[in-house]
């Protein structure tokens, strides 16, 4: 295994890591300002009111992407034990 293969694992590895972080951070994100924009209007400066919708909204995005995100990690691990496997054979 030279310096190029190293790097195409770490590069597939970060792909591997945006892919699985990405719609969570998005979604309270996108929660969290609308909440907060939402509290400036009305004027409520209660800190824990953002807490549960973005907790709730990152649940049903968790449920709703568990499969896709199972299947990433799960391509990107035989992936990485097929390298193991041809690294050993060599």
């Amino acid at each position: 295994m030279n310096e190029v293969d190293i790097g195409l694992a770490l590069r597939a590895s970060l792909i591997v890591i945006v892919k699985l972080s990405a719609p969570p951070l998005l979604v309270g994100l996108v929660v969290g300002v609308a909440i907060s924009l939402l509290q400036t209007i009305m004027q409520v400066n209660e800190a824990t009111v953002t807490f549960v919708p973005k907790v709730v909204a990152i649940g049903v995005v968790l449920v709703l992407m568990g499969s896709y995100m199972v299947s990433t990690l799960t391509t990107y691990g035989q992936q990485i034990f097929d390298q193991m496997v041809a690294v050993g054979g060599q």
